[in-house]
């Protein structure tokens, strides 16, 4: 006699491992939009003695220039170290329910014409409304976010978080780069999370818009518009722009608590490829 019970049971079942396979297989799909670059076209390595790190560190030739500004050094690239994969052992993540989002929004702000632009003087309200690009920028975390991809984290972007705040229900920990700029409906879900880590400082600043018929974002408030009195465009009481941002040196980092998890208290983008402590923590918060 056919077991109705078993036969639920079972079919259940299976649309959960279907359901699960779809789903990471979108995630990891989503990943490859603005990690597929390729570091070996016109590559040039850079000496260890010139730059420490733990990784192996490449960069497109008369790309990679110490930064005039910050004698940082910017736009790299990065792969594991067979020399230290005992080192990463200690640091490799391997928690299915850790996510991290891509600031999307945040590297098409960045894009110019485009909202710095406007910042400057040197275009007009039409610079506030800008494509939506599926690009890694150095400014908005690029090498934390190369590095935690070579750690084996799974990433989300802010259009997956816009089009479903739901989604960040899934995981127990979320861990923010450096967005910037995000609409109401990420920063709520954001903000309403038991467990986040903002890794870089100046997170959740500016709030904006997205028109997908478009493929658009636009600014609506904050960074000083619509009005030069304005920073944070959510008036957020944890903003920690400043001076948090400002620090790239990281001499004396730190994670601090919030309502809702940590906060770190420098900007780690020239210090997070060199430093496994800082790694190690961030993966047994």
């Amino acid at each position: 006699m056919i077991n109705i019970n078993k036969i639920i049971i079972f079919i259940l079942i299976a649309i959960g491992v279907i359901s699960a396979i779809i789903y990471y297989g979108s995630v990891q799909k989503d990943e490859q939009k603005f990690f597929n670059f390729n570091i070996k076209t016109n590559q040039a390595n850079l000496e260890q003695q010139q730059i420490d790190s733990i990784f192996k560190i490449s960069g497109i030739k008369g790309d990679f220039i110490v930064d005039e500004n910050t004698h940082a050094y910017r736009k790299l690239f990065f792969e594991l170290d067979e020399k230290n994969q005992s080192i990463y052992d200690e640091l490799i993540n391997n928690n299915d329910k850790t996510i991290v989002i891509y600031p999307i929004f945040t590297a098409s702000a960045y894009n110019s014409p485009g909202f710095y632009d406007y910042y400057k003087g040197q275009c007009d309200y039409n610079c506030l409304t800008v494509p939506i690009k599926l690009i890694l920028r150095a400014e908005v975390g690029g090498n934390g976010a190369q590095i935690l991809k070579l750690l084996n984290y799974k990433f989300l972007s802010d259009i997956d978080i816009d089009k479903n705040p739901d989604i960040l229900k899934k995981f127990d920990k979320v861990i923010l780069l450096h967005n910037e700029y995000v609409t109401q409906n990420e920063f709520d879900a954001i903000t309403s999370h038991p467990k986040v880590i903002y890794l870089y400082p100046n997170a959740l600043y500016g709030k904006i818009d997205a028109n997908y018929d478009n493929n658009t974002i636009t600014l609506i408030k904050g960074h000083g518009y619509p009005d030069a009195s304005i920073d944070n465009g959510f008036n957020w009481k944890f903003d920690n722009t400043h001076p948090y941002e400002f620090d790239r040196e990281c001499k004396n980092w730190e994670f601090y608590n919030i309502d809702n998890g940590k906060m770190l208290n420098c900007f780690p983008d020239e210090f997070i490829y060199q430093n496994p402590a800082l790694l190690k923590k961030l993966r047994d918060f």
